[in-house]
């Protein structure tokens, strides 16, 4: 067993723990790593593969993943549960694992809807940062896209596209994600831009997010 330090401060306070869903395929990596993050008050959901991670009857209360971008254990790679998660409409901010961050490894990771990729090794400090600092960034942003969405009415195909635009890709690129033509996402689009009383891009990211 590998003991857990505790600081003079986690020792004489009862802080309130989180839940996070940590995907990793290599036993002895996923048993530590849980046992570390306990220690900095998360509690891990732990799983060897995506499929088992969506079967997890926890996964919409977590409230952050962390998963490998290789999952040797199932079919579904880190990047392809991101994908997963959002259908079932868990909104948590994914942290992708990878020993290999190339440029288009990164990109893939970050127009799927990573928050942070971070390359191995790591220190279970450094994840810790890295998670306070994505869950904090996201219940800000989430709370301004909610609200400037919620009062569209828009279809969920709607919503889906608009929240793709707000992560910055193009009407390819989501058209390409989604299984659509470019010609349709920019139909949902106008859509979008119509029931929120903006005439394009610049004008719905300031709706959004007025500076």
């Amino acid at each position: 067993m590998i003991p857990i330090e505790r600081n003079d401060h986690q020792q004489r306070t009862t802080p309130t723990h989180r839940k996070m869903l940590l995907v990793e395929d290599e036993t002895d990596a996923r048993t530590i790593l849980s046992r570390r993050m306990a220690a900095y008050n998360w509690n891990c959901l732990a799983h060897a593969s995506a499929e088992s991670a969506l079967k997890d009857p926890e996964l919409r209360h977590v409230e952050a993943v962390v998963a490998d971008v290789v999952l040797g254990e199932g079919k579904l790679s880190g990047i392809e549960l991101i994908l997963e998660l959002r259908k079932l409409d868990v909104r948590a901010p994914v942290v992708l694992v990878t020993a290999f961050a190339d440029q288009q490894r990164v990109k893939a990771a970050l127009n799927t809807g990573a928050s942070y990729l971070l390359e191995k090794p790591f220190t279970t400090e450094a994840l810790r940062n890295v998670l306070d600092k994505v869950t904090t960034v996201d219940i800000d942003l989430a709370r301004l896209v909610n609200r400037a969405l919620a009062r569209a009415r828009l279809t969920k195909k709607e919503e889906e596209v608009a929240r793709l635009v707000l992560k910055g890709l193009t009407s390819a690129e989501i058209g390409a994600m989604m299984g659509n033509s470019e010609k349709t996402i920019k139909q949902h689009l106008t859509q979008v831009y119509s029931k929120l009383g903006v005439t394009g891009r610049a004008e719905f990211f300031h709706l959004v997010f007025p500076s």
